[in-house]
């Protein structure tokens, strides 16, 4: 039976029950470290007692608690934590949390994107942090994912155990109700916190918890074992799809592009499951079901000089809603969006044969600097670039480029079309167009690329290509090379 698999518990919930669910979870325990991330509520206070039932074992156990600093009690709720950890003899750590507030974004979304990333970055190497999420939770979780119209990563829900940081995330709750976890800490005469904001029905999950799922129980008993066993078939079934995308991605990839011979020769399907993983393996936000069907579709099958493209915007609401989602699934939080930023924007472009992904920026705005830079290289052998990076001329024993052939002052410019070099001795002077697509460089490289120009004549396309007139010959006593140093 694969982690995450049980129904329920075959015995009532406690420390025997729960010694047997980590044995499925994480191979080697009780010869694991672990760590419980406390709230001080009911479930995690039975999660806390159970393990610390367990200590004759040797179990490694410490906890900690997080202080967002949003709820008028949260010191009184860190004081009642310390005080459990100090009757149960477990060591905790308390840490404050600072939430960020972001235009349009939930200010709970937020602060789970704030505690994950905490505790992923308290996590010591091959702990085990383990999470008090009941069953009850999951049912929860799929019911809002099917409201908000998710795909199978949300129907998937949380995992039992997933890698989180340098160690996992455990969930050994799943296959418990919070009436199997009242009735044991209730029968151990342990106190917990009750947190009134549970009761305001402006957040979804309580009006869904409070209203809705009374009546669900009541018609359906079984519906919270029912719906977790519909979330472990998404996953499985989601798995099959990531392992099938990562297929077809080794096939279409060159370099950071896709083929769109390979994505023509997929279908429509197969092609948006490709997209996908593309585009979120980057840390991007995917786009929507409609854009995404453009880029599957009129944009792959545009005629080869169109050069389309489809753009998008990623609203900090949905960076964060992303993020809980990479949380839900155990995986480590990305970078938080940008504090105050204004949506980041994607954009995809087709370029003949190839599809390549950038975000929208100034380089991407303007397509490139207005005025062109005077670089005295003699005196200054690194050119700083508007958008970051810089240019390095260094003289070098065996370098490719004649030094005495260049004047003491060069110019950098960005592509403005019509370009050529000759790159080979006695060769025809060759189209950068031609010679940036022959190298596969992608779109949104060609318009940050810098030019070196000595008196108004194209000599090197930054360190990709020098012209042949700047060449040096066996005989040249100044060499040197030229280094592009892109933007991080």
């Amino acid at each position: 039976m694969a982690p995450g698999d049980s129904a329920g518990p075959a015995a009532p919930f406690g420390p025997q029950w729960l010694r047997g669910r980590l044995e499925e979870l994480l191979p080697g325990f009780p010869d694991v470290a672990v760590c419980v991330a406390l709230s001080g509520g009911l479930d995690s206070t039975a999660l806390l007692a159970a393990l610390a039932g367990m200590r004759s074992d040797g179990l490694p156990l410490r906890a900690m608690h997080l202080d967002h600093g949003l709820h008028p009690n949260a010191k009184r709720w860190s004081a009642h934590c310390r005080k459990l950890a100090r009757q149960l003899g477990v060591p905790l750590k308390v840490l404050s949390v600072q939430v960020p507030r972001e235009r349009g974004a939930s200010l709970e979304e937020a602060a789970r994107v704030a505690r994950y990333r905490c505790l992923a970055g308290q996590l010591r190497g091959g702990e085990a942090l383990l999470t008090a999420h009941t069953q009850d939770d999951q049912l929860e979780t799929v019911l809002l994912q099917l409201l908000r119209g998710c795909g199978l990563p949300g129907l998937a829900a949380m995992p039992a155990v997933a890698p989180l940081g340098p160690g996992t995330i455990a969930r050994p709750l799943l296959a418990c109700s919070r009436a199997q976890l009242e009735s044991w800490v209730r029968a151990q005469a342990l106190a917990w916190i009750e947190d009134d904001t549970n009761r305001d029905e402006r957040f979804d999950r309580n009006y869904l918890r409070r209203r809705v799922l009374p009546l669900v129980r009541e018609r359906w008993p079984g519906a919270a074992a029912a719906v977790a066993r519909s979330a472990r078939h998404a996953a499985e079934a989601q798995g099959l799809l990531t392992a099938l995308a990562q297929a077809d991605l080794e096939r279409a990839s060159d370099g950071a592009s896709l083929s769109v011979k390979v994505l023509r020769s997929l279908p429509a399907d197969r092609r948006r499951n490709l997209l996908r993983l593309w585009i979120a393996s980057g840390g991007r936000t995917p786009p929507d079901a409609r854009r995404l069907r453009e880029i599957a579709g009129p944009l792959i099958e545009a005629r080869a000089d169109a050069h389309p493209r489809v753009e998008w915007a990623a609203e900090p609401a949905r960076e964060s809603a992303r993020e809980s989602a990479r949380e839900s699934a155990g995986k480590s939080p990305g970078k938080s969006p940008r504090e105050g930023a204004a949506a980041r924007r994607w954009i995809v472009m087709r370029h003949a044969d190839l599809l390549s992904i950038a975000e929208r920026g100034p380089m991407l705005e303007s397509q490139a600097p207005a005025a062109a830079l005077a670089w005295d290289w003699r005196f200054c052998p690194r050119c700083a670039l508007p958008d970051g990076g810089a240019l390095e001329l260094t003289r070098e024993r065996h370098g490719p480029i004649d030094l005495d052939a260049l004047p003491p002052r060069l110019d950098v410019a960005w592509r403005r079309g019509g370009e050529r070099l000759r790159v080979r001795r006695g060769g025809p002077r060759r189209a950068l167009k031609s010679l940036l697509r022959e190298a596969h460089v992608p779109p949104a490289e060609r318009a940050r690329l810098p030019l070196i120009l000595a008196d108004g004549a194209l000599i090197a396309a930054a360190d990709l290509w020098i012209d042949d007139s700047v060449r040096a010959p066996p005989e040249a006593r100044h060499r040197g090379r030229l280094l592009w140093r892109k933007p991080l």
